[in-house]
C-alpha cells in the first residue's frame, strides 16, 4: 500500500469518527452553542496531529480504532487553541475564512472553545482503559504547556532582551508539544514501552519545531492566497518571531526599532509599506537563513528519533516524507 493509499484511509476513518462522535452536538442546538465548532472543523486544515496519532498506532500494529481516542482529542483540543489564540492575537483569518470570533463575537469563541476542550477529553476517556492513565497524563500535561507557551508568547510582547534559545522554548511548549504528545499518544494506544514512546514522542517533538519554524516563514514570506492567512500579520503586530529576533540583534535591528509600536490598520499603503521594509530588512540581516538551518536541524533530529525505532522501511517512508515535508510546504 502506497504512502499517499494508507494517509487517504487514515484521514477518511478520522472524518467518518470525527461525524459520529459530534452527532449528539449537532449544529444549530443549545442556541448555537456548537455551531463555531462545526465551522472551525469545516475549514478544514492539515490534519498532522491525529493522522500522526493513527499513523504511528498501526505503525506499532494495531487498529486504527485503538488510537482514535487519542485522534479526535488532540484534534480537538488543537482547534480549541486555535478558537482562542485568534482572539488574542486579533486574527481576522484562519484558513481563508474569517475566524470564530469575527463571524460570530468574542463570547462565542471564548465559550464554545470551552466547550470543545471538555469533548477532547470526552473523545479520550474513549480510550482502552489499559493505556488510558499513560495517554490521559501524557494529555494532560500537554495540555498545561500548551498553555504556559501561549502565556510565554504573550509576555514576550513586553520583554525586551528575549533571546533565540527563549523563543524556542515558548514554541515547543505552544505548538510542538502537542505534535509530539499525538505521536507518543498513538504509540501508547498500541501498548508500546517507555523507550519507544519517547522516541515516538522525540520524532514528533522535532518535527513540530520545524513546522513552525516553516509557520513563521511563511506568515513574513509566503502568498496570502496559497497560506490562507494574512501574510506579515506577525510583522503588523510586532510579533518576536525567531526572523524578528534574530534582525532585531543585527545591525538592521533599527528597520524594525523604527516601526515598532505602528500598528497601521490592515490592507492600508502604510500597512504594506511596513511589511516591505521589515521584510527587507530581515532578508538583509539573514533571519530567514537562519530560521531554515534550525528548520533543517530538527528535521535531522526527527530523522535520528525515526532511525531509533528500526521500523521496516514500508512504515517507515511515511514518517520520513512527513518530516522532510515541512521544510518545503507552502501553507
Amino acid at each position: 500500500m502506497t504512502e499517499a493509499s494508507s494517509e487517504h484511509r487514515w484521514r477518511e476513518e478520522l472524518n467518518v469518527a470525527m461525524s459520529a462522535f459530534l452527532k449528539p452536538y449537532a449544529s444549530g442546538t443549545c442556541d448555537g452553542l456548537y455551531d463555531p465548532i462545526h465551522y472551525l472543523l469545516g475549514l478544514g486544515g492539515k490534519r498532522i496531529r491525529p493522522l500522526l496519532a493513527l499513523a504511528t498506532c498501526e505503525a506499532e500494529g494495531e487498529s486504527l480504532a485503538k488510537a482514535m481516542p487519542s485522534a479526535l482529542a488532540v484534534e480537538l483540543f488543537h482547534n480549541f487553541t486555535l478558537m482562542h489564540d485568534d482572539i488574542m492575537d486579533e486574527a481576522p483569518l484562519r484558513r481563508g475564512r474569517p475566524t470564530v470570533h469575527v463571524k460570530w463575537d468574542e463570547n462565542a469563541a471564548i465559550l464554545s472553545g470551552d466547550v470543545m476542550y471538555t469533548l477532547a477529553l470526552t473523545a479520550l476517556a474513549q480510550t482502552h482503559a489499559s493505556a488510558l492513565p499513560a495517554v490521559l497524563d501524557l494529555f494532560n500535561a500537554t495540555a498545561r504547556e500548551v498553555c504556559e507557551g501561549q502565556q510565554s508568547d504573550m509576555a514576550f510582547e513586553r520583554m525586551e532582551g528575549v533571546g533565540e534559545s527563549a523563543y524556542l522554548d515558548m514554541i515547543q511548549n505552544k505548538t510542538s508539544v502537542l505534535l509530539a504528545a499525538s505521536a507518543s499518544m498513538g504509540a501508547l494506544s498500541a501498548g508500546v514501552g517507555k523507550a519507544r514512546s519517547q522516541a515516538w514522542y522525540d520524532y514528533g517533538l522535532n518535527v513540530g519545531l520545524a513546522f513552525q519554524i516553516q509557520d513563521v516563514l511563511l506568515d513574513a514570506f509566503g502568498e496570502s492566497g496559497q497560506t490562507g492567512k494574512q501574510v506579515g500579520g506577525d510583522i503588523l503586530c510586532d510579533k518576536k518571531t525567531l526572523i524578528w529576533l534574530h534582525t532585531a540583534s543585527s545591525e538592521h535591528g533599527e528597520v524594525l526599532r523604527q516601526w515598532l509600536g505602528i500598528q497601521p490598520a490592515q490592507g492600508s499603503d502604510q500597512a504594506a509599506e511596513k511589511i516591505r521594509c521589515v521584510r527587507d530588512a530581515m532578508e538583509a540581516a539573514g533571519a530567514d537563513v537562519r530560521a531554515k538551518e534550525l528548520m533543517r536541524k530538527h528535521v535531522d533530529l526527527a530523522m535520528d528519533a525515526l532511525g531509533r525505532l528500526e521500523l521496516p522501511e514500508d512504515k517507515q517512508q511515511w514518517f520520513a516524507a512527513l518530516a522532510e515535508h515541512v521544510t518545503t510546504r507552502n501553507h
